[in-house]
């Protein structure tokens, strides 16, 4: 029994050392980040920032690969049946986390067990922004108007479960207020339709409608975080316009598949954090509104959780389909 007991020992081991050698020398070839949406946005930009800088970093190719489709499920299957060695990195955004509850057993992937969260990278938050030409100037009023009138009103998105259309689902819960879902593909033709009073309201990421809420063209009443956003400095938040623990936070991560090696998920980790420090990192993506995080991977796999909790009890409660 002894001897059996150091062989395990010994087997153990050798396992750690093999898999921190295998640390020490990675990457040793090409690394792969997939983005699970189209060109242009900030998850491509995530990608293709950090892609541009590890090559230098590593001396090794890294590319970057959209795989849109099936609301984002074709690139996390990608992933996740990918062998869990570091050379394939999923973009993991906020809408990750809402597909276990709009999916259920359908989701043809485990969120919380096939993927290793490697970094939160950063956040932003939306704008909850209104037509021109609503009668309300604030949040209370908002709420009044809507409540006042019933099944007249609706707010567009980017698709459900998407961090839009979450945001006024989180809304409407916590007021009481009821307007309808128009999904759209896309931030560009949700804007579009709220401009051309098609729809009346839309929670939207701050940089995609800064400039048309500069130029007067809609009206901002609240920014979904508990901070207000340095490109909106005279919007409230919604928390304190009027629905007190009001927050939806708009993250953007980085996965890998669930049993990569731990030293190599601290390699990765350590790499990433540090040209996200990048002082013209920073300033990149502080000028589209993003803030960085850059967290340890156990930093990020609380947030995971936590927010595949949340919004799958939203989903369930407030009978959520997609559309």
């Amino acid at each position: 029994m002894r001897h059996g007991l150091i062989r395990l020992l010994a087997a153990a081991f050798l396992g750690i050392v093999a898999a921190s050698a295998s640390a020490q020398g990675f990457p040793d070839r090409g690394v792969k980040f997939v983005v699970p949406y189209p060109p242009g946005g900030f998850n491509d930009t995530l990608a293709r920032v950090s892609s541009e800088k590890l090559a230098k970093a590593w001396n090794q190719s890294v590319v970057v690969e959209n795989k849109p489709g099936g609301n984002t499920t074709l690139g996390n299957v990608f992933v996740a049946k990918a062998p869990a060695d570091g050379y394939t990195i999923l973009i993991t955004p906020l809408p990750f986390s809402a597909l276990p509850g709009l999916y259920g057993a359908n989701l043809p992937y485990d969120a919380l067990k096939d993927f290793q969260p490697l970094v939160w990278a950063g956040s932003t938050m939306n704008a909850l922004v209104v037509r021109n030409d609503l009668p309300v100037s604030n949040v209370r009023e908002f709420i009044e108007y809507a409540k006042k009138n019933p099944g007249k009103m609706n707010f567009g998105s980017t698709g459900s479960g998407s961090s839009n259309h979450l945001s006024m689902e989180l809304f409407m819960k916590m007021t009481g207020a009821k307007l309808a879902h128009i999904p759209y593909k896309g931030s560009a033709p949700a804007v579009t339709a709220l401009l051309a009073g098609e729809i009346d309201a839309l929670f939207d990421n701050v940089p995609n409608v800064v400039q048309h809420i500069r130029a007067g063209k809609m009206k901002a009443i609240g920014v979904s975080g508990l901070q207000r956003s340095a490109l909106l400095p005279d919007v409230p938040t919604v928390a304190e316009a009027g629905v007190p623990g009001y927050e939806v936070n708009v993250w953007f991560g980085m996965q890998v598949p669930a049993g990569t090696p731990r030293p190599v998920v601290e390699k990765l980790n350590r790499d990433i954090v540090t040209l996200l420090k990048e002082p013209d990192v920073v300033k990149r993506f502080h000028d589209q509104g993003v803030e960085v995080v850059a967290s340890t991977p156990d930093q990020f796999s609380t947030l995971v959780k936590s927010e595949v909790a949340k919004w799958t009890q939203l989903i369930r409660e407030a009978n959520i389909r997609i559309e």
